[in-house]
């Protein structure tokens, strides 16, 4: 009996590969819009600033190895494991052509991000299934979000709890614990866009889980676009929290599973110079990356979506 095979179309934002594409990368993101000279110079010196280049296809490169492990560790099923990028090579269609190419029928398409909105996850499954009506597949079934999956929950809270534990048992309550994803244009709440409700859901059930009360929301890495985009910001959140008399904070990244630009720079740099100045002890989680406990929750939600025969 043949072996069945499923693909597994794991996308990603992806980044530059050198300072060279920073450029290309950008204009590409604004819709073929070039950043200005000044913007470029600034989006520069950000990657220089976290090592000249950031780790996040790395990164990305491990989670889909480490997926593919995992998922062919037991069962009668054989996965083969892509990755598509959305901003950066191999991009999300031609990932999509390659798996048609290679004789994939069926496939699980999965976004390395927990929350879904129609200008997220929603614009990956849109050029995903586009790319497979175009070459005649693979039937994808695609995982729209898993913000709430136990195993994902687990490994955030382990993360969480190291990061309290930089501070004594006295200073623990007064923490504030926050809890950050990306921001994405306010126009989104006029069509009820799910996005932050299910942040909302994530950051409750992860307090609920290590009985921390002090906690709130702030949205960072917001674009630098005429129109508004949803708030608190971050850096605002922590100047509102120094007046009201808070020096301790702990931030949560739950929107992100990887270390990069909006990580290594928006709250290793700039953050942490706020609170710096501000005369406060700021510790972040640690990311999930390509930890094992974390790949164990991804590779549950494909097998949940993997087609029964």
């Amino acid at each position: 009996m043949t072996q069945r095979t499923v693909g597994v179309l794991v996308m990603a934002y992806g980044t530059p590969s050198s300072l060279d594409e920073v450029e290309s990368y950008y204009t590409h993101i604004r819709r073929g819009r070039k950043p200005s000279p000044e913007q470029l110079a600034e989006l520069v010196e950000r990657y220089k600033t976290i090592g000249g280049v950031s780790p996040l296809n790395e990164i990305t490169r491990k989670q889909t190895e480490g997926l593919e492990r995992i998922l062919n560790g037991s069962g009668a099923v054989r996965y083969r494991v892509y990755t598509g990028m959305k901003h950066a090579k191999p991009f999300v269609a031609d990932t999509v052509k390659q798996m048609a190419e290679d004789g994939i029928r069926e496939a699980v398409g999965v976004v390395l991000a927990p929350h879904y909105s129609g200008m997220s996850i929603g614009t990956y499954i849109e050029a995903a299934q586009k790319a497979a009506e175009e070459h005649g597949g693979p039937t994808l079934a695609f995982v729209n979000q898993w913000y709430m999956q136990p195993q994902f929950l687990r490994t955030v809270e382990k993360r969480l709890v190291a990061a309290l534990a930089h501070f004594s048992g006295e200073e623990r309550p007064g923490v504030r614990l926050l809890f950050t994803a990306h921001s994405l244009p306010e126009r989104i709440l006029q069509t009820g866009d799910p996005y932050p409700e299910q942040l909302k859901e994530t950051a409750a059930a992860l307090a609920d889980q290590i009985g921390h009360a002090n906690w709130g929301l702030a949205w960072q890495s917001a674009g630098r676009t005429p129109e508004p985009w949803l708030g608190p910001d971050l850096l605002d959140v922590l100047r509102d929290l120094n007046e009201q008399g808070t020096r301790s904070v702990v931030i949560c990244p739950v929107g992100f599973v990887a270390d990069h630009l909006e990580i290594l720079y928006d709250i290793d740099v700039e953050c942490n110079a706020l609170a710096k100045e501000l005369g406060m002890k700021l510790v972040r989680t640690e990311m999930l990356n390509a930890a094992d406990d974390f790949l164990q929750a991804v590779a549950a939600v494909v097998h949940e979506h993997t087609t029964k025969e």
